[in-house]
């Protein structure tokens, strides 16, 4: 193992330990010394330990000579411009890197998926059996192909080969995926006609969801064309009215640019039971939601389901999580881009309970969305 390997497993194991001491928070008072006096020791670790063994690290040269760049070079640009759609995931399908042709066959930007799930971008049925095939070929198992369908598509199966791709520098090996329209053994018999083939059903719940998608799109443009210009306050008030109840169960909205970050707008489910949980959340500093802070200085959107950190968008004023009194089930934490002026605001949106977590379609349209909103926001009386 290299020192870069070592290093690597040390810090992933000091940032697993300092993930319990923080679900440790909710321990009562009187069990929180041995936690202070754990955190107190992490900290030691951090400080002596991984700090000047990363100074060390980064104080080598690069490696490899130029040549060796040139080639790693030529090798992303075949990788994107292989006429066959392809993806570089992990054993967890998060994807690495994606060339032009498959963001050309699963409707979605390569900047956007990098650091998702590949499994978000197929319809349900579909997404335990490739994790499963993904997991069996980064083992070693051998190389694997299964048709499954993707979410922009429902009605035309894709044919994903997986094999497995060691990477320099990487413990574990990655997947190489090749996705191919239509699946062998689905074309019509030669000399049968196309009579005998009966015809894929279309997807209805799919096709119901992609439509809705637009018909949101749709009404937050015509939304924000009718706010007034000058009044960002007005622009996240329409924009939300808009998103609540038809695409979230909870819409929050901070702002932010020179400024630190103000809550804005907070809309929560209907009923007297959620009004204390509102008020709540009206009070709260956005600067104590960690998820809220990542994003708006990261300006990259985040989509979580079923949120492991339940600390992620911070605590109210008696220092129980939000996540867990709003029974979070999915979220989706969107920066307020616009090109010029950087990060406006951030907008997060909440589904609870039992409803359908957000899909990576749907994402997609929320990310369209919100950089209409930043737009909208900028804008400036004539």
């Amino acid at each position: 193992m290299t020192q870069t390997d070592d290093f690597g497993e040390d810090l992933a194991d000091f940032v697993r330990r300092v993930g319990e001491l923080r679900t440790a928070r909710a321990l009562p008072a009187v069990e929180q010394q041995g936690v202070l006096d754990a955190a107190l020791f992490e900290l030691q670790h951090a400080a002596e330990t991984l700090w000047p063994r990363y100074e060390s690290l980064a104080a080598r040269a690069p490696d490899g000579t130029s040549a060796d760049r040139q080639e790693r070079q030529l090798l992303k640009t075949v990788f994107q411009r292989l006429p066959l759609p392809v993806a570089l995931i992990d054993r967890d399908t998060v994807v690495r890197r994606m060339n032009f042709a498959a963001t050309g066959l699963t409707g979605v930007r390569a900047g956007y998926a990098t650091g998702r799930p590949l499994t978000g971008l197929l319809l349900s049925g579909d997404r335990a059996p490739l994790r499963t095939q993904v997991a069996a070929t980064a083992r070693g198992e051998g190389g694997r192909s299964l048709s499954v369908r993707l979410q922009q598509r429902p009605d035309e199966p894709v044919r994903a080969t997986l094999t497995a791709l060691p990477l320099p520098g990487e413990r574990q090996p990655h997947v190489l995926v090749v996705l191919q329209p239509g699946v062998p053994g689905t074309a019509v018999p030669a000399g049968g006609g196309g009579a005998g083939r009966r015809p894929t059903p279309p997807d209805l719940a799919e096709t119901t969801r992609r439509t809705e998608a637009l018909d949101l799109v749709d009404a937050m443009a015509g939304v924000l064309l009718d706010c007034p210009p000058g009044d960002p306050d007005a622009a996240l008030r329409a924009a939300a009215d808009v998103l609540h109840g038809r695409f979230a169960d909870w819409v929050i909205a901070d702002t932010a640019g020179a400024r630190p970050l103000r809550r804005a707008v907070v809309l929560g489910p209907g009923g007297t039971g959620h009004g204390p949980l509102v008020a709540a959340l009206e009070r709260q500093d956005p600067s104590g939601c960690p998820l809220v802070v990542e994003v708006a200085r990261g300006g990259s959107a985040a989509l979580q389901v079923r949120p492991e950190d339940t600390l992620a968008f911070g605590e109210d004023a008696a220092g129980a999580s939000v996540l867990v009194r709003a029974q979070v089930s999915s979220l989706l934490c969107l920066p307020l881009f616009c090109e010029g002026s950087g990060v406006l605001g951030v907008l997060s949106l909440f589904r609870t309970g039992a409803r359908r977590a957000f899909s990576m379609a749907e994402a997609q349209a929320a990310d369209v969305v919100s950089r209409h909103l930043a737009l909208a926001m900028r804008r400036r009386p004539a």
